[in-house]
């Protein structure tokens, strides 16, 4: 059998998409929580969820909590809910035009070198918005000059669990 270089070449072409979109919580974004986010945001440190967070937050703060990011439930709270954009504000690598260069105030939780960091912030942008969507960080309502989320943006989520 001879084997058609550009047969071959073609089909890795086609796969690679394919695999980027296959970003799922439970293979890609949950062992990535768990290593860089736990500290702060499970149940083991008596993280709350999203609504008693927001009952709280001062208390939370000086305690140094956050919501819990330490299942599915708890993560779509932060993206889908009334807080949608603050996950990914937070953890923004800065190159959103509307962060003006400055990284979110997690970013520097998601590795221990900028190559891990933008490693990691990749995996979770792709899992909410698709490989090569950059999340534009809106949130339900005008911040500054950012406008609210559409509802083109919300169908771009992904989320795959």
């Amino acid at each position: 059998m001879k084997l058609n270089l550009s047969a071959i070449l073609a089909s890795a072409v086609v796969a690679l998409p394919a695999m980027a979109a296959d970003v799922t919580y439970r293979n890609d974004v949950a062992p990535l929580l768990k290593k860089y986010c736990a500290d702060c945001h499970a149940a083991s440190v008596d993280a709350p969820s999203m609504a008693e967070f927001k009952l709280d937050e001062e208390k939370y703060k000086k305690d140094e909590v956050g919501p819990r990011t330490d299942t599915y439930e708890h993560v779509l709270q932060l993206i889908n809910g009334n807080s949608t954009g603050a996950f990914m504000r937070r953890l923004d690598d800065g190159t959103n035009p509307y962060a003006k260069g400055k990284p979110g105030n997690m970013y520097r939780y998601l590795g221990e070198t900028e190559a891990e960091r933008a490693a990691n912030f990749r995996i979770v942008n792709d899992w909410v918005v698709g490989e090569g969507n950059k999340w534009d960080m809106n949130g339900i309502k005008q911040r500054g000059d950012m406008p609210p989320i559409t509802l083109e943006q919300l169908r771009r989520m992904k989320l795959k669990y």
